[in-house]
């Protein structure tokens, strides 16, 4: 999308109207919650709104890595003046990144919040060339991810017999095993084994597993597994970042190293979508809808069809293996566990806005690990064996951009 630039003329204009206050709280955390619900008031799905969250966040800690020079830079480090704001820094790198990502119409309330911030610090040299440095350090994110396959179009040729209709609707981001990764070599990098085969005695244990508790009317589900599979329904950034928020918070970590950590989280979820769904179309592994309703053409005598079956909520439209919410939590649970040493926490609790009145807690990561996983099952979306790849498939994902990316300066060389 075409916009442009943030300058400097303009955002004078609007600060002239507000009065200073004092500095900013947690710039990147806010920019975070901001980016998060305008991706999803723009319902952007999964893959492409933890794209721009994960240009977004590089361009955060670039910005801000810039002005106090601890790690390996994503792709910019300017030689400046620590005297300049790295909070003002960061800010209009992520302005600049979303005013870019986002339609028009968002273009005011975004203008409007990083207004309100700027006018936290006051005006000076130090607030001017933090201007320049986000300005300059989001232009290079923005320029190189303009080629990246994401606008691709959709060439996803459906599986047929000559006059035989099959539905129409267009897949989700069929176009996604294209996109090139922000930290992966190459999108099946990790791309797993097969899944298991339809003859064998897993198949149809998570097969009649998935029959009974995913059914949409099920009496062998409980009502608080019937709450956590409606819980994560949702899709988006609401039910993954909220976790990674509190317990960055916890840590009461500077600015350089929360825009570290939050990049190497927006970057390990991006990634594994794109993985996640290399595998999802090179596999083109079939939902339990369809395999249920099919039952007794997967050569599998413990395997039965239900020709009524259906889960609790329309199914994803896109092929079922591996389980791209598992893939997800794990990628950034694995992030969180390595960049703050730790995998239990005080009480954190969630909510979703697929299960109104509805509030999740966890006190460790792998049980919120395991919480999505099953919540899939329940849901009647995913087999057990899927969520279980999933989950080592995004940890190894999570893992290996920790490794990578972001380095620290002493280490970035070894």
């Amino acid at each position: 999308m075409n916009r442009a630039p943030l300058r400097r003329s303009i955002l004078a204009g609007l600060m002239l109207s507000l009065p200073v206050t004092s500095a900013f709280a947690d710039v990147i955390s806010d920019w975070n919650e901001r980016a998060v619900t305008l991706l999803l008031a723009q319902k952007l799905g999964p893959p492409a709104a933890e794209r721009v969250l994960a240009m977004m966040h590089l361009a955060m800690f670039d910005a801000t890595n810039s002005v106090e020079p601890r790690y390996a830079p994503f792709l910019t480090k300017l030689h400046i003046s620590r005297e300049v704001s790295k909070e003002v820094a960061a800010g209009v790198a992520a302005a600049t990144v979303l005013l870019a990502s986002s339609p028009e119409a968002n273009a005011p309330e975004l203008k409007q919040a990083l207004s309100n911030d700027l006018q936290r610090v006051p005006d000076g040299p130090a607030k001017e060339e933090g201007i320049r440095v986000g300005e300059t350090v989001a232009a290079k994110i923005l320029t190189n991810r303009k080629d990246d396959g994401s606008a691709a179009p959709d060439g996803h040729r459906p599986i047929t017999t000559p006059g035989v209709y099959v539905p129409t609707p267009s897949l989700v981001v069929a176009q996604w095993p294209g996109v090139r990764p922000f930290a992966m070599n190459k999108a099946d990098q990790f791309r797993p084994e097969p899944p298991v085969a339809l003859s064998s005695s897993e198949w149809a244990h998570d097969f009649n597993e998935i029959s009974k508790v995913g059914r949409f009317d099920s009496k062998s589900r409980t009502a608080d597994q019937t709450e956590a599979a409606k819980f994560w329904i949702s899709i988006g950034g609401d039910v993954f970042y909220p976790l990674a928020r509190a317990l960055i918070a916890a840590k009461k970590l500077d600015q350089t190293d929360n825009s570290r950590i939050f990049a190497l989280i927006a970057v390990a979820r991006a990634d594994s979508l794109i993985a996640v769904f290399d595998a999802k179309y090179h596999y083109n592994f079939w939902r339990p809808i369809t395999a249920i309703r099919n039952g007794d053409r997967d050569d599998n005598a413990e395997t039965e069809r239900d020709p009524l079956w259906r889960p609790i909520a329309d199914t994803p439209m896109h092929p079922e293996y591996p389980c791209a919410h598992c893939v997800q939590a794990s990628a950034m649970c694995a992030v969180l566990e390595a960049a703050l040493g730790t995998t239990t926490f005080s009480e954190i609790s969630m909510t979703s806005t697929t299960a109104p009145g509805a509030e999740r807690r966890w006190t460790d990561l792998k049980s919120f690990i395991n919480a999505v996983s099953e919540a899939r099952v329940w849901a009647g979306f995913h087999y057990r064996f899927s969520t279980r790849v999933g989950r080592e498939m995004g940890y190894e994902i999570g893992k290996y951009v920790v490794k990578n990316l972001l380095r620290p300066v002493e280490s970035a060389s070894k």
